[in-house]
């Protein structure tokens, strides 16, 4: 716009100067004359060099183009996380699951019945030459009859050391000594300790149940966290599997306990 008005200004200058200087019928032709030669360099102008603001328009619109593509293509990007979600969310809630189970499992060996178990002795830490370890890393148990067990030493100087740690267990067992082994008499439980028992396999139960739940609801929320990157029928499918996940080990949570109970009951 300032280039049309600088060639305006001059042309206005050029007529009033011819004005001046020739009479009015040499005038008429001599501004026609300077009219058409400053429109024909006008033309000229636009014709060979496009006016700056429309170029700079051209490439301002190429630029949002690109932007939106670029936009695309991140999006693109962002989806492409989708299928890894489900199995990782559940890799990491199974596990946590199994390791809650497990904890149950290694809680409830530790209860004392009727019936002798070599795993009964497992939990139980043995102190010797200053060291701390379980007694099955020290000494092979197996069971004589359904009543007794043998705890067999793979290093025969730590036998006083396995006695002590059994005697000081909460089973209520008192082994003997017999030649390089020893011999542990399970006794029989008693009403009171039947039912104390069964209390603590009942909160056992409980806290195991608590654990699966937590891990179910980690999952959750990161399903919920993620369900932008995904469709929702996905999302709803996920959760679905993880509810699935949940009351599979519920069951075997449950399982587990009351084969304890039954266990306890026989005596």
């Amino acid at each position: 716009m300032a280039l049309y008005l600088r060639r305006a200004m001059r042309l206005r200058n050029t007529i009033q100067t011819a004005l001046y200087l020739r009479g009015s019928n040499t005038q008429t032709h001599d501004i026609s004359h300077l009219l058409i030669s400053h429109n024909q360099q006008i033309l000229h102008s636009q014709n060979s060099t496009p006016f700056p603001s429309f170029a700079l328009l051209g490439d301002s619109r190429r630029g949002f183009a690109k932007g939106k593509r670029s936009k695309d293509d991140s999006g693109g990007s962002t989806m492409e996380l989708a299928p890894d979600i489900g199995p990782s969310v559940k890799a990491s809630a199974s596990s946590q699951m199994d390791a809650a189970i497990l904890a149950l499992s290694r809680e409830l060996a530790k209860l004392r019945t009727g019936r002798a178990s070599a795993g009964m002795l497992d939990h139980i830490i043995v102190e010797t030459e200053g060291v701390k370890m379980q007694l099955n890393h020290l000494a092979v148990v197996s069971v004589i009859d359904s009543k007794t067990l043998s705890v067999n030493p793979y290093d025969p100087n730590t036998l006083k050391a396995l006695e002590k740690a059994i005697v000081s267990s909460p089973l209520g067992l008192n082994p003997k000594v017999d030649g390089e082994r020893l011999v542990a008499v399970i006794p029989p439980l008693t009403k009171e300790h039947m039912q104390a028992m069964c209390k603590v396999v009942a909160k056992s139960s409980e806290d195991v149940k608590q654990s699966i739940r937590k891990a179910r609801q980690k999952a959750l929320d990161s399903i919920k966290k993620a369900s932008s990157s995904f469709p929702k029928d996905e999302a709803k499918r996920l959760e679905k599997e993880i509810d699935e996940l949940t009351k599979k080990f519920v069951k075997s949570a449950d399982e587990l306990c009351k084969a304890k109970e039954k266990e306890i009951a026989q005596g």
